[in-house]
């Protein structure tokens, strides 16, 4: 298989109809240790918004259990993106995402702002960091994804493609970041756990590359000092040489999910694996537990 050879077959798909399966081959084939930081930064760029910080403070899940909720949100979001939402894993996780959520009085402009980020952190690290950008076909795909996600959550007035979740978050955080304590608390605990994925000696270092790969905005909003200029150039020039350097890899031949990744510390060493529906904290509110997709769905045929 040649280099652009999946692209090309990824060009000859509609992005209306064969979405999932376009976003699964650009997020599993194509990207996917980038897409795991895009959204590993997605995520971390909410806490900016005091109301999601505060909320997240409080439940202590990612200041006490970080790598658990870490481990968590990533394998129920990527249960979707292999599964599918027709199967039983993939609406196992959305059932369980929208019975965690309902414990909480989320608001539905802040669930809209995080759906954003999924769809535009990506393109923009790939713009940066990619071995190369993301076609309009593609982002066509993801928007047409995390619409579909997004009315199986039950948010609604989500944007309909692209520039629209682009302007969405721009405009969200234009009006709502801003600086919390307990929003910076949960910021530090992720900064940690993202130190805890190397050797110790490292840990420091990671801290403050990990700072440097911060925007301006997001600095202001968490207090955090500006980074060295030259931190900042050498984290995001090394990014750039592992981009040119995988432009000449060979393509990948089998697809990467978010349970292979080395990040994921909790689950990789059960001999049994584990189950979608144990995945996640369970609140004990009758309301939230019965809560599952809004979306209704055909019965299953067995047999």
């Amino acid at each position: 298989m040649q280099r652009y050879e999946r692209l090309r077959h990824i060009l000859r798909l509609d992005p209306e109809a064969d979405f999932l399966e376009i976003y699964r081959l650009t997020a599993t084939y194509e990207f996917p240790w980038d897409f795991a930081r895009a959204l590993e930064l997605a995520l971390y760029r909410t806490y900016a918004v005091p109301g999601i910080g505060r909320l997240l403070a409080e439940t202590a899940e990612l200041t006490d259990r970080t790598q658990k909720r870490y481990d968590d949100t990533a394998l129920l979001l990527d249960a979707v993106v292999e599964h599918g939402f027709d199967s039983e894993d993939g609406r196992t996780a959305i059932r369980r995402i929208n019975q965690m959520h309902r414990r909480y009085d989320i608001s539905d402009d802040e669930m809209r702002y995080v759906l954003c980020t999924f769809v535009v952190m990506p393109k923009r690290w790939l713009d940066a960091y990619g071995w190369r950008r993301l076609t309009h076909h593609e982002q066509h795909a993801a928007a047409v994804y995390y619409r579909t996600l997004g009315r199986h959550l039950g948010i609604t007035r989500v944007p309909s493609d692209y520039p629209a979740f682009e302007s969405c978050l721009d405009d969200y955080e234009a009006a709502h970041f801003g600086w919390d304590p307990d929003a910076r608390r949960v910021s530090d605990a992720t900064l940690e756990l993202m130190a805890s994925w190397y050797p110790r000696l490292l840990a420091p270092a990671v801290r403050g590359a990990s700072r440097a790969l911060l925007d301006d905005s997001l600095l202001r909003a968490f207090r955090y000092g500006p980074p060295r200029p030259g931190l900042r150039r050498l984290v995001r020039g090394a990014l750039q040489l592992r981009a040119r350097a995988v432009r000449l890899l060979p393509p990948r031949r089998e697809p990467h999910y978010a349970r292979q990744n080395p990040e994921i510390k909790g689950y990789p060493g059960y001999p049994d694996g584990y189950r979608v529906a144990d995945l996640g904290t369970f609140p004990g509110n009758e309301a939230s537990e019965a809560a599952g997709c809004p979306v209704p769905h055909r019965r299953r045929q067995h047999g």
